[in-house]
């Protein structure tokens, strides 16, 4: 892949990929990152996977179930996965705006955009 200094997320199309979630996706051939805007009161369920993740909050509250513990995340916070964690959200009382790294880059986010 070549490199692409001149992006920006006003430029990357978003997909719907579930009722109240729009990700946008930059790809890399070792990484990816996803801009995820997520209406209030959404539930992501409890999953793990393989990849290494990095979530930064840019925008809003979200109530995070890390490995069964809860916490609440702001604009600012900055969360690590290691691969296998169990991890699941809910969005609080307004939109929020997540960012995430994934390394390796998620197959199935890619072949669900190819699909589409």
């Amino acid at each position: 892949m070549s490199p692409r200094p001149d992006m920006n997320w006003d430029t990357i199309p978003a997909e719907r990929v579930a009722e109240g979630i729009d990700r946008q996706m930059v790809v890399g051939d070792k990484l990816m990152i996803c801009r995820l805007t997520i209406q209030p009161r959404v539930v992501t369920a409890v999953h793990s996977h393989e990849h290494e993740q990095v979530t930064m909050v840019e925008r809003g509250h979200v109530l995070y179930v890390i490995d069964g513990v809860e916490r609440v995340c702001a604009a600012g916070d900055v969360l690590h996965f290691p691969p296998h964690l169990t991890h699941g959200a809910t969005m609080l009382d307004e939109e929020v705006v997540l960012v995430d790294v994934f390394t390796p880059p998620r197959e199935d986010f890619l072949a669900r955009k190819e699909s589409a």
